[in-house]
């Protein structure tokens, strides 16, 4: 009995100890289940009598199969940056700039979700080609429907991951990582309108409040300070 009260006593202080050094990650935790949980409500809600988002830009747009290789990389993109920023960077005044603006924008995009119901039309009725990107893309469409597209998800958070990246000195200072991030998020950028994921108008709004939040949380002296008052907040001793 004392021989497991020894061996558990260490793994016991070390999960606390480690709870009481990454305390700020269960804030996008616990926003993450209940964004998921919002939004899978709005799925099965949303099926139909919603208003459709096009443009004629839409058309002109060809589909190609091969942007499902940047639209995919979106996900592991997503949870590395915020494992960077939760676990490995120093100054948690970034990391909380960077959630803030994922869950203002995330909200926004349930709001609007809930009080215009949105979809489109664009998704092609079949494919020329047959080859493991097509397959990707049916399995794509079968899993993620057309419905709840506006602003786009993809665009913002993408845009949110890069504005975090850049304005990092840890990060901003490796010139290669800056434009290794910017290719990605533009491809994924990109990759919405040539899977016909979204409409240009989904994307357009999405990097508009991508902008909004870049200015709210990042350049305004009034949010920074307020960033600052919530890092001595949440992490004094």
């Amino acid at each position: 009995m004392k021989l497991i009260k020894k061996t558990t006593a260490p793994i016991l202080q070390r999960i606390l100890h480690c709870i009481a050094n990454y305390k700020h990650g269960f804030i996008i935790v616990l926003y993450g289940i209940f964004y998921m949980t919002a939004f899978c409500h709005l799925e099965n809600k949303i099926q139909h009598n919603y208003h459709i988002v096009h443009t004629f830009i839409d058309d002109y747009i060809p589909f190609c199969e091969y942007f499902i290789i940047p639209y995919l990389l979106w996900f592991p993109f997503l949870a590395t940056t915020l494992i960077y920023f939760i676990f490995f960077n120093k100054d948690k005044q970034e990391y909380y700039q960077y959630i803030k603006n994922l869950c203002m924008g995330m909200t926004v995009f349930l709001a609007v979700s809930y009080l215009y119901p949105n979809g489109h039309q664009l998704r092609p009725d079949s494919f020329a080609h047959s080859n493991l990107c097509v397959e990707l893309v049916k399995r794509l469409y079968a899993t993620d429907t057309a419905t709840n597209i506006l602003p786009s998800i993809h665009v913002f958070n993408s845009l949110a991951a890069y504005m975090a990246i850049s304005r990092c000195p840890a990060l901003s200072k490796h010139i290669w990582v800056k434009w290794t991030t910017l290719l990605l998020v533009g491809s994924i950028v990109l990759s919405t309108m040539f899977l016909k994921q979204h409409s240009v108008v989904d994307v357009v709004l999405g990097a508009a409040m991508a902008g909004m939040g870049y200015l709210f949380f990042y350049q305004s002296p009034a949010r920074q300070a307020f960033a600052r008052f919530s890092y001595k907040t949440y992490m004094r001793p």
